[in-house]
């Protein structure tokens, strides 16, 4: 993208205006940060850590392997752009599309709600994981919502959105020894192997 109007006014994290939609989202600059719109407001993500990418990696390895290759849909991870309502654009760490949504898939974004979304927490900005982006996740009707955090090595695990309070009504903490089964698609894992392994686990 190709920046044509100067760089938004921003605190640390957001924007101080809520007037943003995806035709504004588009003049930013391709620059490394990751810049999402979410009921108007633009939140600014900075390059994650590596601990970050591992259990982004770590998770989308095992997705893969029990969605993707048998058939059942396709796992792909930021940076990609995800359209729904209120969230115009977001690109979360992780999402699944099911097989028959694929028609979700078109114009170089997911222009429509996936079947999974994943956010693994920054400890610079919980916050936007655990409540703005949990609200609109539900607003937008997301039948599934993780959030992985690094911190105490566990998974909060969201379903059953409701799409009027902006909550999910069906929240499951997954403790580090504990075993994460998908309520809505075919997949199990223990939560221990999200984070395991990485050579350097400072979050």
């Amino acid at each position: 993208m190709t920046a044509t109007t100067p760089f938004p006014a921003v605190s640390p994290l957001r924007s101080v205006d809520a007037d943003w939609n995806y035709e504004r989202w588009m003049t930013l600059p391709d620059d490394g940060n990751r810049y999402e719109v979410i009921d108007g407001v633009l939140f600014v993500t900075t390059a994650p850590s590596f601990f970050h990418q591992w259990i982004v990696r770590q998770i989308a390895l095992q997705l893969i392997a029990q969605i993707d290759q048998q058939g059942k849909g396709w796992t792909v991870w930021a940076p990609v752009g995800v359209r729904m309502p209120g969230c115009d654009p977001v690109q979360p760490d992780i999402v699944v599309v099911r097989r028959e949504d694929r028609h979700i898939i078109h114009d170089r974004r997911i222009n429509g709600v996936p079947a999974l979304i994943v956010e693994v927490l920054s400890p610079s900005n919980p916050e936007t994981d655990e409540t703005i982006k949990r609200a609109a996740y539900a607003r937008a009707g997301a039948p599934e919502y993780w959030i992985v955090r690094p911190a105490s090595r566990d998974v909060i695990l969201c379903t059953s959105p409701d799409l009027i309070t902006g909550n999910f009504l069906q929240t499951t903490l997954i403790a580090a020894d504990g075993t994460l089964a998908s309520p809505t698609l075919p997949f199990s894992a223990p939560v221990a192997g999200f984070f395991a392994g990485s050579p350097d686990e400072t979050v």
